[in-house]
């Protein structure tokens, strides 16, 4: 009789056992299916998680899975969104909810946590919109960095100073590249046809470019280049002609008037000046000519030497003003609308001469003969 009722328990033990391994296998399975497809979804879980989190969260995910995967206004625009130093999780996703940009903020923090980007959100200024997912938002507060940068190209800068701003522009374009790139010049343009340019001087039109954090060089200097083609219009080049200046040279002499320039409503008559000297077959005697030739100089910190001193002057350089006739071989730095303009349309004037006033205002003196030339230097000078 004992022998029976051991057999029974036996067999009631070993019942109990398959149904507990039966058990064990078909959470492993449901578990193990859970994962597979929460990776397909919203991938991998974060390795820190323990297995009691992982799947407190998992199963949070799956309950809530269209709430994190679709957007809630997929017509919706882009806003601002900025993230404050030290603002908790709890803080950025209420704020997400509240300015619909989530569906949900204790779903966005669960998915934070299971995909381990709650500890790396980054403070800062964000565009988002309502049309991206929630998962889409997530991934894009890692990363403050914006997808546009702004590169800022001032009138009167020579290549070099145009090189040197690239660093901190945002452009992964190195300085070295830049400088290589643009003394190669492309076919394709209609103003390097009779040009004898052997770089870009003077073509990379300035202005402030609002660019893909992505733009390539040879992409920078096509959207440079094309800049000038646009504002080359079929007005000024007819001003050119009037001044019987090809397209390259009014370049080259708006360059110059660019840089002895300080006030813009001076240009006209500036470039007057030189255009007499040229037509009377004067030097121009332009200082920017000499500090282009001169090249950067460590004291001054400045590719623009100022004052200039009598050796200065004397450089042997075609870039010299002072020592050639006629223009330079080429422009000497970017010039913008204001100066090219000028060119075009300079003032008529019956001056030769012009010198900087001596109030300090920037402005100049203008003479007609080199004895009231003399007359209008400063004291110190006389």
């Amino acid at each position: 009789m004992k022998s029976k009722r051991r057999s029974s328990f036996a067999a009631t033990c070993a019942i109990l056992l398959a149904l507990l391994c039966l058990g064990f296998l078909l959470s492993g399975y449901l578990f193990y299916t859970l994962q597979v497809r929460l990776a397909e979804t919203f991938g991998p879980p974060a390795s820190h998680l323990g297995f009691v989190q992982r799947t407190r969260l998992s199963v949070g995910l799956l309950m809530q899975s269209s709430e994190l995967t679709q957007p809630v206004d997929p017509f919706g625009d882009q806003r601002d969104f900025q993230v404050a130093w030290g603002e908790t999780l709890l803080a950025i996703a209420g704020r997400l909810q509240a300015e619909g940009l989530v569906h949900d903020a204790a779903a966005f923090r669960s998915y934070l946590q299971y995909a381990g980007l709650d500890t790396s959100l980054q403070a800062g200024n964000y565009q988002l919109s309502p049309a991206m997912s929630p998962v889409q938002i997530a991934h894009s507060l890692q990363d403050a960095t914006p997808g546009e940068v702004t590169l800022t190209i001032l009138e009167g800068w020579r290549l070099e100073e145009i090189a040197a701003t690239l660093p901190t522009s945002g452009l992964e374009i190195s300085p070295e590249a830049f400088l290589d790139a643009a003394r190669q010049v492309p076919d394709e343009y209609p103003f390097f046809v009779e040009a004898p340019a052997d770089s870009l001087e003077g073509f990379l039109f300035p202005g402030s470019y609002t660019l893909p954090r992505e733009t390539t060089l040879p992409e920078l200097n096509a959207i440079l280049l094309e800049s000038f083609e646009e504002t080359l219009t079929a007005e000024l080049q007819a001003g050119f002609t009037q001044q019987d200046l090809s397209v390259f040279e009014a370049v080259t002499l708006a360059s110059i008037v660019e840089r002895e320039s300080i006030d813009r409503e001076e240009m006209p008559m500036i470039a007057s000046v030189f255009l007499n000297r040229l037509q009377a077959g004067i030097k121009l005697e332009a200082d920017s000519t000499v500090q282009y030739a001169l090249g950067y100089n460590s004291g001054h910190d400045s590719w623009w030497k100022s004052p200039l001193s009598s050796a200065d002057l004397s450089i042997d350089s075609q870039y010299s003003t002072y020592r050639y006739p006629g223009l330079p071989p080429g422009p000497i730095a970017n010039p913008g609308l204001s100066a090219l303009r000028a060119v075009a349309f300079p003032a008529q004037t019956p001056y030769y001469y012009f010198r900087a006033a001596c109030d300090g205002s920037g402005k100049h003196l203008f003479a007609q003969t080199f004895e009231e030339h003399l007359a209008n230097a400063c004291e110190e000078e006389q």
